[in-house]
This record gives C-alpha cells, sequence and structure tokens, in this order.
C-alpha cells in the first residue's frame, strides 16, 4: 500500500512537471497604428482586417499590413523559424492562427499592398464572400503555392485616389 502511494505522488510529479514543459501558447500582440510598419514594405499597419504578424521563436514579433507582404517575408526568410503566423478574419477582425484561417483570392478584392487576398475564421464566410461577390476559396496549405503578385493597376488606381507616396516598387 505504501508503494502504491510512493507510485502515485511520483506519477503526480511526472505529470506536473511534463505540463509545465509544455510550450505555452503564443498570441498575437495589439497593432499600434502610430509605430507598427510592415516588416517588408515599411508601409503604416492600421488595426484593420488586413493585419497579420508573425511571432519568431526568439519571441520577436513582425506585423505586416497584407497577407502578400507576410508570404513575401517567407519567402525571404526560409531559414527563420516561426514560432506562430497569425491573420485576421475579414468579417470580424478577429486574430485567427493562419493555418485555420480559409482565404480568398480576387482580382478585386482590395487590399493593402493589392495582393488581393483576405482570409476568414469560417469557410462557408469565405464561400458567402465569393458567392456574393467572386473569387476562390483557398486552404493555407494552397497559399504556399499561390503566385504572390501585385495587382499594380489597383496600386496605381490607390495612389491616384490617396495621393499618397505609396510604395511601388514592391518587387518580387
Amino acid at each position: 500500500m505504501k508503494w502504491k502511494g510512493i507510485l502515485m505522488t511520483m506519477f503526480a510529479i511526472l505529470v506536473l512537471a511534463v505540463a509545465g514543459c509544455s510550450k505555452k501558447e503564443v498570441k498575437p500582440v495589439a497593432i499600434d497604428e502610430k509605430n507598427d510598419k510592415c516588416a517588408v514594405c515599411n508601409m503604416a499597419v492600421m488595426d484593420n482586417q488586413f493585419a497579420t504578424e508573425i511571432i519568431l521563436e526568439n519571441g520577436k514579433t513582425l506585423v505586416f499590413d497584407d497577407i502578400g507582404c507576410m508570404y513575401k517575408w517567407f519567402g525571404e526568410h526560409k531559414d527563420e523559424k516561426v514560432q506562430a503566423r497569425f491573420v485576421r478574419d475579414y468579417n470580424t477582425k478577429d486574430w485567427i492562427e493562419a493555418d485555420k484561417a480559409t482565404y480568398v483570392y480576387d482580382k478585386s478584392i482590395r487590399t493593402p499592398m493589392a495582393y488581393n487576398v483576405i482570409s476568414f475564421k469560417d469557410k462557408k464566410d469565405a464561400e458567402d464572400f465569393v458567392a456574393k461577390n467572386k473569387g476562390t476559396v483557398l486552404t493555407y496549405k494552397e497559399l504556399e503555392d499561390h503566385k504572390w503578385e501585385r495587382n499594380k493597376e489597383m496600386m496605381m488606381k490607390m495612389k491616384q485616389e490617396h495621393g499618397t507616396n505609396m510604395e511601388m516598387n514592391h518587387s518580387h
């Protein structure tokens, strides 16, 4: 009986030790519109449905103003260890883990850097968006093969509308 108690105590200690060593849940940080700049195009990052962010293994957070900028960064930093990737739900602006989101691409969808991809928490919301507008529903896995090109016509139109000094040299 004494051994049973000792074994149960040791088992409880082992369970607590393993639980203590498990990865802590990583959460996205709030966007600071006054100071946050896109890690790729250096444009201001707005606290809106287009903002994305990644958290590196070393704890550093990088923010992006467009999903396309985030993917451009991935292409240029293949050796970086990424701990978490977050996108925003297009409808609610809630943060979502990028691999759990569903995406929609269409050349007519306006995004800050004209990559024309938006994200949704629920696949049904993405399908509803396509039914009402147009576009192609993409999975997280399909984004890896997506051709990340900016819609240059849309960029020129946005530049003319806003009269801003938008970065037009966002080349690939």
